[in-house]
């Protein structure tokens, strides 16, 4: 079955950490549904720090039919990541959608922890969420509509009793905490925005995404889930007004079925099957979003 419902025509969303993983495939879908994105990441064609390149992201995108805008940005530099969202909307006519997903993902345990890494994790996840967003609200707010999309974590839910390996010694503490900050950034703003008709808010996968960036975190034996479903999910988050979807903070997995969404490939033309849900699975997620 192939999709037709084009959601998010005439839309214009930038998308950070598109080269790769779970931002090239938000991408792909929300291209799919007929809206211009901009992709950016560090360089656009020469991989700086992992496989994927913005270029190859946009490739993957005008094959399928869709239509991309590539910007190179290290938002690690302030100069690029303070002026992206200006240039986003200089480059594609205006700004309908954000969706936050840039960042690399690293874990120590507290007490080795350098300063640096506990400083670029604050950086990637929190500070550079809030400026854009700082910088996109006005330009939403004169179009009379906007969504905004945090990419948040599982790992922002609380450990479970007995502690597993992971959790004792796998040092995501900091990085977990810092998106659960952005899940309590997510609600809150969506709080100030929902009079401008600005929705905002997050997901992360119900379990793990095996990405370029996240491989060298996931146990092989992990059972891992399919980004087609985040994508999705993130899709829905996206399209319809403020009042009617705002301030929710989703995993992958579990909203599709409690909202009983169809998902579909990345290219929209092919209707896959209902997730199911592993035992692994946190016990504490709300399936319809917090």
């Amino acid at each position: 079955m192939i999709n037709t419902s084009k959601k998010l025509n005439g839309k214009i969303a930038l998308i950070t950490g598109a080269s790769r993983g779970i931002g090239r495939a938000i991408a792909q879908r929300f291209a799919a549904e007929g809206a211009t994105v901009i992709v950016t990441g560090r360089s656009l064609d020469q991989s700086v720090v992992l496989p994927g390149t913005l270029a190859e992201t946009v490739a993957l995108i005008t094959q399928a039919g869709g239509r991309a805008i590539a910007l190179a940005a290290d938002l690690e530099k302030p100069d690029e990541r303070d002026t992206l969202v200006a240039r986003a909307a200089d480059a594609a006519g205006g700004l309908d959608i954000l969706v936050n997903n840039a960042g690399l993902a690293e874990y120590s345990r507290v007490e080795t922890m350098p300063l640096s890494m506990f400083e670029r994790t604050l950086d990637h996840y929190l500070r550079t969420p809030f400026t854009l967003s700082q910088a996109a609200i006005p330009l939403m707010r004169a179009r009379g509509a906007g969504w905004i999309l945090n990419l948040s974590s599982v790992t922002a839910l609380a450990p479970i009793r007995p502690y597993n390996v992971f959790d004792s010694d796998g040092g995501a503490t900091v990085y977990a905490a810092v998106k659960a900050a952005v899940s309590r950034f997510t609600q809150g703003l969506a709080a100030e925005l929902a009079a401008d008709n600005i929705a905002v808010n997050s997901v992360a996968p119900s379990t793990a995404i095996r990405t370029p960036g996240a491989a060298q975190y996931i146990p092989a034996a992990y059972p891992t889930e399919a980004v087609e479903y985040l994508a999705e999910t993130a899709l829905a988050l996206c399209h319809l007004p403020a009042k009617e979807r705002t301030g929710l903070v989703t995993h992958s997995l579990h909203f599709p079925l409690a909202c009983q969404l169809p998902v579909y490939s990345l290219d929209g033309r092919e209707l896959l099957p209902p997730p199911t849900l592993p035992e692994v699975a946190h016990p504490h997620i709300v399936p319809s979003g917090a």
